[in-house]
């Protein structure tokens, strides 16, 4: 069972290119372990982990907040991704399911929970952004087609379960995606419960003042 988000091998590349891809995916495997732990490390934190130079890390990054910037849109991306890969359920009630078991076994809620508000994010980042909304949004739809979700229930609820089961850790990963997994069907069951609940729910963009630095 995956509990890291780790940078994927290159495929297609040869030579020159893939061992900069293997560099590069060194680079930000070591900067995500060393920013999940402490988002206030200093990037010569990174290239120790990674042990590459610090020139060499400069060279792909030229500062914190662009390396910082990367780890997220990865996630991001990845948070598609594994949205798009649940989505192929012919199971509306199932597509939620593995969608919510994917994103949390990929585990790209850590990185919104720690390093938001760290960078500033910039608009490169746009087309992901509204993708995910999408998606997500696709996935409650399929979801409400079941008849098995409970009432209330809305696209905005989803990054608050996701980073509630983000937020359990444990020095040891293997265990630590053991109790996001034993918490997620809790939650799961819990999506079924036909009942009313307390308080309207989030807000498109209500979190997004945590993106911004603090001045």
């Amino acid at each position: 069972m995956p509990t890291t988000a780790e940078t994927p091998a290159p495929k297609g590349l040869s030579g020159r290119k893939a061992q900069a891809a293997r560099n590069d995916g060194i680079i930000l495997d070591a900067a995500r372990a060393v920013f999940l732990a402490d988002a206030g490390a200093p990037i010569a934190a990174v290239a120790e982990r990674a042990g590459v130079g610090i020139s060499a890390l400069y060279r792909r990054y030229p500062s914190k907040e662009a390396l910082l910037r990367t780890l997220c849109y990865n996630g991001l991306r990845r948070f598609n991704a594994e949205a798009e890969a649940a989505l192929e359920n012919s199971d509306d009630w199932q597509v939620l399911v593995d969608f919510l078991r994917r994103v949390v076994d990929a585990d790209v809620h850590s990185l919104t929970v720690r390093l938001a508000g760290t960078f500033t994010p910039d608009d490169e980042i746009v087309p992901e952004v509204r993708r995910s909304g999408e998606l997500s949004e696709e996935v409650i739809r399929r979801a409400r087609r079941s008849g098995r979700l409970r009432p209330g229930i809305g696209t905005t609820d989803l990054g608050l379960l996701l980073e509630s089961c983000a937020a359990i850790t444990h020095p040891d990963p293997a265990r630590a995606g053991q109790l996001r997994r034993r918490v997620l069907a809790m939650i799961i069951d819990g999506l079924t419960v036909d009942s009313e609940l307390p308080g309207p729910p989030p807000e498109p963009g209500e979190f997004a003042y945590r993106w911004q630095p603090p001045e």
